[in-house]
């Protein structure tokens, strides 16, 4: 089952390495360079995961994470947090504002599909017994 995932981070590289790894899992892949961005983009496309830098300019991650977390329409959408920010005062502030899981970068390929895997395949269970 193919799922959209939204890339959100102000570096090219990582954007692309993230499409790259992903859609080859099948994934139909999206990508925002800030926060404003990425609001938007759930808002009109809705996907079902968002991988989620926290360092991006005009709004942070944490930012973005504490609004879909105050939207009744994304309080359930799975954020994965991918940072450079490895201190564990940052991994508390994400768990804070309600991020599923924190990764830090640099992070290997094969963790990120499987982190990411495991969120999705708990969202297709629930929507298979919808």
């Amino acid at each position: 089952m193919a799922f959209k995932i939204l890339v959100v981070d102000d570096e090219p590289s990582i954007v692309r390495l993230m499409e790259f790894i992903l859609a080859r899992q099948g994934h139909e892949m999206m990508a925002a360079v800030n926060g404003e961005e990425a609001l938007e983009k759930i808002r009109l496309h809705k996907p079902d995961l968002v991988l989620l830098d926290i360092m991006m300019p005009r709004i942070d991650g944490y930012e973005v994470a504490r609004t879909l977390r105050a939207d009744p329409e994304t309080q359930t959408l799975p954020i994965i947090m991918l940072s450079a920010k490895a201190q564990e005062e940052d991994i508390r502030k994400g768990v804070a504002v309600g991020v599923n899981e924190y990764i830090t970068k640099p992070f290997s390929p094969e963790h990120l599909v499987h982190v990411v895997s495991d969120y999705l395949q708990k969202i297709g269970k629930s929507e298979e017994s919808v």
